[in-house]
C-alpha cells in the first residue's frame, strides 16, 4: 500500500511540475487568452500602428497571417484556433456568412463608419454591412514599362497588339485571367454562361503568342528589374513596382475590371470582442488610416483619410479612379464550388496552351 501511495505521490508531483512549466512558459511567451489576435495577409498594416493601439488602449495585439483567403477560410472553419479578427477578401466573405462562420456586427459599438465612403458599402457580398467593414480595396489593371514600348496599353484588347509579343506577364488567378479576357469581349466577369466562357477562353489562346509568363509574387521583381514591359497585375503589387521604378505606369481599363476589397470581420472563434471593436474604430480614425494607406500603398475606404493623403496620391486616376471608372468596375460574386471548378477548369486549358 506504501509504494501504491507512494506511485500516486509521484505521478501528482509530475503532473504539477508539468502544469508549473505550462504556466511558467506562457507567461514568458505570452499567450493568445490575454491578447486580441488579428489574422491578416503578410505585410499588411504599419507595424507602428499597432504599436500605438498598445500604447492608447493597454491592449497587446497577437499577429497571425495567411497567404490566401482559401488558407485563412480553412483555418477558421475548423476552429481550433481563436482569431478576433481576420481580413478576407469580398466572394470569401458570402462563403463565410452563408457558413455562419462571421459574427454580426454589433454597430452600436462602431465609431467612424461614417469615414467610409458610401460607394464602398453595401456591395454584393455583404448588402448591409452586417458582418464587414472595408479596410483597403483595389483593381486589377496593367502596369506597363514607357521605356521599353512605343505605344502604351490603355485597353484590354491592346494586350492582342503584335507588337507586344513575348512582353506579357499574367497573374496567376482563373478569375483574374478569365476575367480580363470577358470585359474585353464586354461580357461579365462573373458570367454563368458557358459560351461567354468558352469564348473568352479561345480569346486567350490567341494571346499565347504575347504572353512571356504566368507568376505569382515574383511578377513585382520581374516589372521592377525591366524583365517584361507589360503586366496584369493588382493595384496594389502595381503600387509597389510604380515607387522602385520610376519607368512604369498603371491604367484600369475604362471598359471593365474587377475591383476587390479586403474587410475586417469578426469570426466565430472571437473571445475579445470589445478589443476587436476598439481596434476597428482605432483603424476607421482617419489619422490611422492614411497612415496605413501611404504604408501599405493601397486605396483606402476612407474618405476622411484620402482627403489627408499627399496631393500626388489622392489625385492619382490609376488607383484613386473616377467615379465613370469605378462604375464599369465588378466585385467578384462567390460563384459556388461548381462555377468555381468551372472556371478553374477553362484556366486551365489556357496554361495547356502555353506548353
Amino acid at each position: 500500500m506504501r509504494k501504491l501511495y507512494s506511485f500516486l505521490f509521484g505521478i501528482c508531483a509530475i503532473v504539477f511540475l508539468l502544469w508549473s512549466l505550462s504556466v511558467l512558459m506562457q507567461k514568458q511567451s505570452g499567450s493568445a487568452a490575454d491578447k486580441l489576435v488579428i489574422y491578416n495577409w503578410g505585410d499588411y498594416i504599419d507595424p507602428a500602428l499597432l504599436t500605438a493601439f498598445t500604447e492608447r488602449t493597454g491592449i497587446k495585439v497577437q499577429y497571425e497571417t495567411f497567404d490566401s483567403n482559401e488558407a485563412m477560410y480553412t483555418k477558421i472553419k475548423q476552429g481550433g484556433t481563436t482569431y478576433d479578427l481576420a481580413v478576407p477578401s469580398d466572394y470569401i466573405i458570402d462563403k463565410m456568412i452563408d457558413e455562419e462562420l462571421l459574427v454580426k456586427l454589433d454597430k452600436t459599438k462602431l465609431k467612424g463608419l461614417d469615414n467610409i465612403a458610401p460607394e464602398f458599402l453595401g456591395k454584393s457580398f455583404d448588402k448591409t454591412n452586417d458582418y464587414s467593414i472595408p479596410y483597403f480595396w483595389g483593381t486589377v489593371g496593367i502596369v506597363y514599362n514607357k521605356k521599353l514600348l512605343d505605344s502604351y496599353p490603355q485597353h484590354w484588347n491592346d494586350l492582342w497588339r503584335q507588337e507586344y509579343r513575348n512582353q506579357i506577364m499574367l497573374v496567376d488567378g482563373a478569375r483574374e485571367v478569365l476575367g480580363f479576357s470577358l470585359n474585353s469581349l464586354g461580357y461579365s466577369l462573373n458570367t454563368k454562361r458557358r459560351a461567354e466562357l468558352q469564348e473568352a477562353e479561345k480569346h486567350l489562346q490567341a494571346l499565347v503568342p504575347n504572353i512571356k509568363a504566368i507568376v505569382g509574387d515574383e511578377m513585382k521583381t520581374y516589372m521592377i528589374q525591366e524583365d517584361s514591359a507589360i503586366g496584369v497585375t493588382f493595384s496594389g503589387e502595381a503600387s509597389e513596382m510604380l515607387e522602385a521604378n520610376a519607368d512604369l505606369a498603371y491604367i484600369v481599363p475604362s471598359e471593365g475590371s474587377n475591383l476587390w476589397f479586403d474587410n475586417f470581420v469578426i469570426p466565430k472563434t472571437a473571445k475579445h470582442y470589445d478589443e476587436a471593436y476598439a481596434f476597428i474604430n482605432f483603424m476607421l480614425e482617419p489619422e490611422n488610416a492614411a497612415q496605413n494607406a501611404q504604408y501599405i500603398g493601397y486605396s483606402t475606404p476612407n474618405s476622411a483619410a484620402e482627403a489627408l493623403l499627399p496631393e500626388a496620391v489622392k489625385n492619382n486616376p490609376a488607383f484613386y479612379p473616377d467615379k465613370s471608372v469605378l462604375n464599369n468596375l465588378e466585385v467578384y460574386d462567390n460563384l459556388g464550388s461548381d462555377w468555381l471548378g468551372i472556371y478553374n477548369d477553362f484556366y486551365l486549358q489556357v496554361k495547356m496552351y502555353r506548353k
